[in-house]
């Protein structure tokens, strides 16, 4: 690789919030609000909100971070300052590349699911074709692939205004069922709230997708931090609205076992086909998987940067100013997962992947604002490194156990 090949640095805070609703959106939402559902019944909005609050704390860790520290390969990085131990950086490096590959199945997973709804071909027909198309997408050029995922991200809000919009008698009587909707004190109650959240979870990855990226960023030390604050905000209130219309209007056996959730939302309420909104579930799949995509292979370029790896997975084309050869290997491994394991499978696995490097994240924010006391930029309080490493920690534990039962 040449020295003067460099990652072009040219995404504006707008793109920068599209690209991290993409991924959240797309991957909540339109796939996994039924899976939710099943574990947490009619209490799956208090899942989504205790999954929100999980993540939160990680977020606001990650804002200081990316301030920090802007660089690719970002998780990695933040590990090295606070340890000082490459091992633990590299481990960390790759379990970042392993959950943005395993998100990409479990989406291209409920890609299928909503084409089902048109047509159906063999899976691993679908899956390949959908990977290596949008793995292209991501080679020619990061402007261009976040353009992409700007403009899916635009039309994936319209679909759920679309649904909130015919479901809109419920959404108003809403008020009436809040009681109906926070659970009691039931041991076996909040177990199941507390599985849905480890599920909804899922629905929140993506946030941290963004710091990956800053060496593509605009003066990135302030516009990620708020780019993150303001997609982990946004998303929340969607989340909450929508799983509490579903809840609230559809019967949850139905929901629970539904593979394209707010497709059935649409046709439950309009009594019309749900076309436009299958349709849409499908552009928020792909959004999805295409930052995803780029996330992991900028990661493994990150790391390759810091002499973590080879520096055969650091070369940028001269053309398209992209990781080629990383991206090779993401979407070679992408397709191996998502043909052979199932969604659900898929989304559990990322969950305790991604807790498991949110609990390092907040080690690592806890061990960094001790050691280095004269940082001035965006700061967060001591409290929340130190409550999220054991909010996250908690959660690897508790969903271990249950595993293990």
């Amino acid at each position: 690789m040449r020295k003067s090949e460099k990652l072009k640095r040219s995404l504006s805070l707008t793109m920068v919030i599209f690209y991290g609703l993409g991924t959240i959106i797309g991957a909540g939402i339109y796939v996994l609000v039924g899976k939710v559902a099943g574990e947490a019944g009619q209490f799956a909005p208090a899942s989504f909100l205790i999954a929100a609050l999980l993540a939160a704390f990680t977020a606001f860790c990650y804002a200081e971070l990316v301030a920090r520290y802007p660089h690719s390969a970002g998780e990695a990085v933040y590990v090295q300052r606070a340890f000082n131990w490459s091992v633990l950086s590299r481990i960390v490096g790759f379990l970042i590349v392993l959950v943005g590959i395993i998100s990409t199945a479990t989406l291209a997973n409920g890609f299928v699911g909503y084409l089902d709804r048109f047509v159906e071909l063999p899976d691993w027909i679908t899956i390949s074709v959908l990977i290596i198309g949008l793995g292209l997408l991501a080679a020619w050029g990061i402007t261009q692939s976040v353009a992409v995922a700007a403009l899916l991200t635009v039309i994936e809000v319209i679909g759920l205004v679309i649904v909130l919009w015919v479901a809109r008698d419920v959404v108003l009587e809403l008020p009436q069922h809040v009681d109906t909707l926070i659970p009691d004190a039931d041991a076996l109650v909040w177990q199941g709230v507390l599985l849905g959240a480890f599920v909804a979870f899922y629905a929140f990855v993506g946030f941290e997708d963004m710091v990956n990226v800053a060496e593509e960023v605009k003066d990135p030390s302030r516009t990620v931090p708020l780019a993150i604050v303001v997609t982990l905000i946004v998303t929340t209130l969607l989340y909450v609205l929508v799983t509490m219309t579903a809840v609230a209007g559809l019967p949850l056996a139905q929901l629970a076992n539904s593979e394209a959730p707010l497709a059935d939302m649409y046709t439950h309420f309009s009594g019309q086909p749900a076309t436009v909104i299958i349709i849409i579930g499908l552009l928020s799949v792909l959004n999805g998987v295409l930052v995803q995509i780029i996330m992991a292979t900028r990661v493994l370029y990150g790391m390759a940067s810091q002499g973590w790896l080879h520096t055969w997975f650091s070369h940028i084309h001269i053309g398209t100013k992209t990781p080629l050869n990383a991206t090779l290997v993401v979407v070679t491994i992408i397709l191996v997962l998502a043909i052979s394991l199932p969604l659900l499978t898929l989304a559990k696995l990322t969950s305790f992947v991604t807790l498991m490097v949110f609990t390092l994240m907040n080690l690592s924010l806890w061990r960094v604002k001790l050691i280095e006391k004269n940082y001035t930029g965006f700061a967060v309080p001591l409290a929340v490194p130190v409550l999220g490493t054991f909010a996250s920690g908690g959660f690897v534990v508790y969903q271990f156990v249950q595993v293990i039962r």
